[in-house]
């Protein structure tokens, strides 16, 4: 397994988003498969398109 250092701030920023009962790795696993599935990230509102 690979091991990725992550800043602080991120971490915090992760565990905010986490439920109690969903780990780190779960969490950016779900986060990449979105990404995966629609090929980029979307703002709502903006889609980052003119």
């Amino acid at each position: 397994m690979a091991t990725i250092e992550l800043p602080d701030e991120l971490v915090e920023r992760i565990d905010r988003h986490c439920e109690s009962d969903v780990t780190r790795e779960e969490f950016l696993d779900e986060v990449l498969s979105h990404y995966e599935t629609e090929g980029r990230f979307l703002r709502e509102g903006y889609s980052g398109e003119p």
